[in-house]
């Protein structure tokens, strides 16, 4: 490869920097080189960084962009630090989207997918990313998924895998499982389809069982955002309370609840179960309403948020339950928002506490008991001396007040209080809050933390209740009904039933040239690749044909890059890569991959693999790219989304915007507001048109500047423009100084005023751009300090000695600074500053002189009674009088102070003269 020269001068023309020809110079080098493959040395700190693996759609969008160049920016600044850096690419590239693609195309999903590799690969090395591509992978391949397909068999074994039937959502269109997360408003995340709740045989992953680790764990990650970290302690949702056993007439199973608040006991009305629950089955074949509103109620999702939102419905089922402490009978509905697979199935209602009870109650007229009360209202019995021992409520004040003396003492005051709570209760809504309890026999009077004490110890005597931990989590269904997934390594033999393929025989390869309708899966419609031979006693068996939750490949994946080619699912390298020292990946993972990777981790620790208990230290969750959006209505009341490229913005001559056009008919467009890139709303923008049009290094520039890398980004080709001209710039200005070949050095005993200042000002910036990358990851503010400092560098026309001595130190220094955002452009102008070729990495980061910060004049800020009138300039070791009497001598403070005695000065030493005068 040849150098790249320095441009012509004098009359430089912005022309010469050719960005497409210095990308690709640049490029070429990195690859004949191999100057990002790395292995494992000792002799030096590693740092394993990381972007989240991205799914092999066909292009990369700006999202891809920002979330790449955000890990790439950090691995070449550790990089430059001395460290072994780590920074691998995969595919995620198994799941529905193929399928439908390859529907939509007429094509297999193997083969769409494939192809999309080879394109969103050249895209990713178009914009120069850092990235060891020796150790890429793309997950349905079988020398990657056999691995997991190992780990399953073991954790069968084990007991950490099962199946058992459950109650899911099911997407009609797409003929597949959703995870909660995956329905939106009723419907699949894809499909747009209405979910059906169906009952199936699912496979499961016990994640419950490290529920307590998983929690624990958070608190020994300080480098997670604490937004990640919340929604995981929420999802996880541990809470203690009662289980409590309600017999039920005529004989079934006691039915057992859990609750958190068990002193809201005695104020149950009623109890509510699923629809799938054996009770409801049960009195359903007798009831003819009752078994065509559980049929009904097998219509929409199983997602909390969506039973959050529905409107609450229900049916009694006609069975009763006896109340634990009252001995009441207690009816006994199905409700809608009331799930299987959640706890028992069964939740004791508290209208009079509970909001969702309380609706609940009043759509279906059901009884509403007051049995907490705020201490206030406590507080106002005793001013009449109530007696709780002879009960708290409205009827029992009443009785107690009986044959009393009504002129002794006034009753109104507090009866009222009591009254007006429980109106607000029986009218408004439920009162929720942990209070005293009332209506409560033995138990008025007592706190929470009083009741659940003696009602647990009552329990626990008797046998129908104890303290329990209760989970919000659930084990992890992994197994989903569609083709292009992981094979599930399971063989059914109709007389030993269940058995894990064994592990010589795996891979179970997934068939790649199909033929795809989208509506059976192809191993399902395949006699032949079911067909096998049982493990264990050689009869006719047949294979799972239910393939793994795609979540099961990127869960593990980080560990895979560690060790390339291992004969096994990693090596002993991980653990000199792992942890994660940096991860990069959007907010929106937080309670799917981002737990199931912890969760998978632990399960690679416990079997030996690795030695950590997390698998990455830090967490960076990159913000939103947004765009503005366009589109006209149709007559039918739809909207036509319009690609902001299509569009020609109008601006009045302030620049305000004041409409815009369609550029193919000159016509107008409506406005729609700022929104994510999104397909639905056609307002991405192609990366790869911009990196043609104004090259990488450029994208990559204003990707980092335009926000900080946790907000969201606006998307501005005006703003590309802006980086474009600054980096022209740049080009300028090395190639102007690199024409004269003399580049002395900087001799600090002897720079004059003017000299002192720049050096100062280019060591200030080191030091900020250096805290700015290494610590608060700013890199918008370090790249608008650097555009700063370069314009201070364009009106420094000192061309002594000394003066170019120190232009050349700042040149260097801000190539060196600028190399982890825009490495191209860095890569030539480090030749044209006259070093030789070589990665730029492998050069040392700079570092702030401590001497070149110290200043020798410092400006005062001169105030008269607090207002500013002045500013100085002395000499940083100047004394108190020295600067009280140069502020004195300014013409503007002795305009000021006519007609004034002078009472006081104040001098704050390096910062202001404060002159008190009346």
């Amino acid at each position: 490869m040849q150098d790249i020269q320095a441009p012509t001068i004098p009359d430089h023309d912005e022309a010469a920097y050719r960005p497409q020809a210095v990308e690709a110079a640049a490029q070429q080098y990195w690859n004949a080189q191999h100057a990002y493959e790395v292995n494992e040395d000792d002799s030096r700190p590693k740092f394993y960084c990381l972007s989240m693996l991205p799914y092999p759609s066909g292009a990369l969008h700006m999202g891809h962009v920002r979330n790449y160049t955000i890990g790439d920016v950090i691995s070449r600044y550790q990089r430059m630090q001395g460290k072994n850096v780590l920074q691998p690419m995969g595919w995620d590239a198994f799941g529905l989207p193929a399928e439908n693609a390859a529907i939509k195309n007429h094509t297999a999903p193997a083969k769409w997918t494939y192809a999309n590799i080879e394109h969103m690969r050249s895209q990713l090395k178009s914009l120069g990313y850092a990235i060891d591509w020796s150790r890429e992978f793309a997950t349905c391949r079988p020398d990657y998924y056999r691995w997991e397909q190992l780990m399953f068999t073991r954790l069968l074994k084990k007991g950490m895998a099962y199946r058992k039937n459950a109650v899911v959502n099911w997407d009609p269109v797409d003929q597949t499982v959703l995870a909660n997360e995956q329905v939106v408003d009723g419907r699949g995340w894809r499909s747009g389809a209405v979910v059906e709740k169906r009952e199936i045989p699912q496979w499961f992953l016990k994640i419950t069982d490290y529920a307590q680790e998983l929690l624990d764990g958070l608190d020994t990650l300080p480098g997670w955002p604490d937004a990640v970290k919340t929604m995981q302690r929420n999802w996880l949702g541990r809470s203690e309370g009662l289980e409590i056993h309600f017999a039920v007439e005529g004989g079934s199973e006691p039915l057992g609840v859990f609750t958190t608040r068990p002193d809201t006991l005695m104020g149950v009305t009623f109890l509510s179960i699923a629809a799938e629950h054996p009770l409801a089955l049960k009195a359903a074949q007798d009831n003819p309403r009752l078994a065509d509103f559980i049929a009904e109620m097998k219509r929409g999702g199983v997602s909390e948020a969506e039973l959050e939102t529905q409107e609450k419905r229900g049916m009694d089922t006609g069975l009763r339950a006896v109340h634990p402490l009252s001995g009441e009978p207690v009816p006994i509905w199905v409700a809608n928002f009331v799930l299987m697979g959640y706890g028992t199935g069964a939740v004791m209602a508290v209208p009079a506490h509970d909001q969702r009870d309380w609706e609940f109650a009043q759509k279906y007229s059901l009884p509403i008991r007051m049995v907490i009360v705020d201490p206030s209202v406590i507080e106002a019995l005793n001013d009449i001396d109530h007696d709780l021992s002879q009960g708290v409520g409205i009827d029992p004040m009443r009785a107690a007040l009986q044959g009393r003396d009504s002129n002794a003492q006034d009753i109104s005051a507090p009866l009222r209080v009591v009254e007006a709570f429980e109106r607000r209760i029986l009218e408004d809504a439920a009162w929720t809050p942990r209070g005293i309890l009332v209506n409560s026999g033995e138990y008025d009077g007592m706190d929470f933390t009083q009741a659940l004490n003696a009602l647990a110890s009552r329990f626990e005597r008797d046998g129908s209740g104890s303290r329990r931990v209760n989970w919000r989590l659930r084990d992890w269904g992994v197994s989903r009904q569609r083709y292009w997934g992981c094979p599930i390594p399971v063989i059914y033999c109709p007389k030993c039933e269940a058995v894990p393929v064994p592990e010589d025989q795996l891979p179970v390869v997934l068939p790649e040239d199909v033929a795809f309708s989208g509506v059976l899966s192809p191993i399902k419609a395949d006699p032949e690749w079911r067909k096998c031979v049982c493990p264990q006693c050689g009869s006719p068996a047949e294979r799972e044909t239910d393939t793994f939750d795609t979540f099961m490949e990127s869960s593990w994946y980080y560990a895979r890059y560690t060790s390339p080619g291992a004969n096994a699912q990693i090596d002993e390298r991980a653990n000199y890569w792992l942890p994660v020292d940096q991860y990069v990946g959007g907010i929106e993972h937080a309670i799917m991959h981002l737990l199931y990777f912890r969760f998978y981790h632990k399960l690679l620790r416990d079997a030996g693999m690795v030695h950590s208990d997390e698998p990455a230290q830090n967490l960076l969750c990159q913000g939103m790219v947004i765009a503005e959006t366009f589109y006209r209505d149709n007559a039918d009341g739809s909207k036509d989304w319009i690609n902001p490229a299509e569009v020609e913005i109008q601006r009045d001559d302030k620049a305000r915007v004041i409409g815009a056009l369609l550029k193919a008919d000159g016509k107008p467009v409506q406005i729609g507001g700022t929104e994510k890139m999104s397909k639905s709303k056609n307002n991405g923008i192609d990366p790869q048109t911009m990196v043609n049009k104004y090259g990488a290094d450029t994208v990559r520039l204003f990707s980092m500047f335009a926000a900080p890398p946790e907000q969201s980004l606006e998307w501005s080709e005006a703003g590309v423009e802006g980086m474009a001209r600054f980096l022209k710039r740049l080009w300028r200005e090395v190639g102007a100084h690199a024409a004269n070949p003399d580049h002395p050095v900087v001799d600090p005993a002897v720079l004059d005023a003017g000299q002192k200042a720049l050096r100062r000002q280019l060591h200030e910036t080191i030091q900020k751009v250096s805290d700015d990358f290494g610590r608060r990851h700013a890199f918008n503010t370090a790249i608008a300090a650097l555009m700063e400092f370069l314009n201070a560098l364009g009106k420094f026309s000192d061309q002594g000695e000394q003066g170019r001595a120190v232009r050349h130190e700042a040149l260097e220094a801000m190539v060196l600074l600028l190399n982890p955002v825009v490495p191209h452009i860095s890569h030539a102008l480090w030749q044209v500053l006259g070093h030789p070729q070589a990665v730029l990495e492998d050069q040392p980061w700079p570092q702030a002189d401590p001497a070149a910060l110290v200043r020798d004049t410092l400006k005062l800020a001169v105030q008269i009674n607090g207002k500013l009138r002045a500013t100085i300039e002395l000499a940083a070791n100047a004394s108190k009088e020295e600067a009280e009497a140069m502020a004195r001598a300014q013409p503007q403070v002795m305009h000021f102070l006519e007609g004034l005695t002078v009472r006081k000065v104040i001098v704050v030493p390096g910062k202001i003269v404060n002159i008190v005068a009346g």
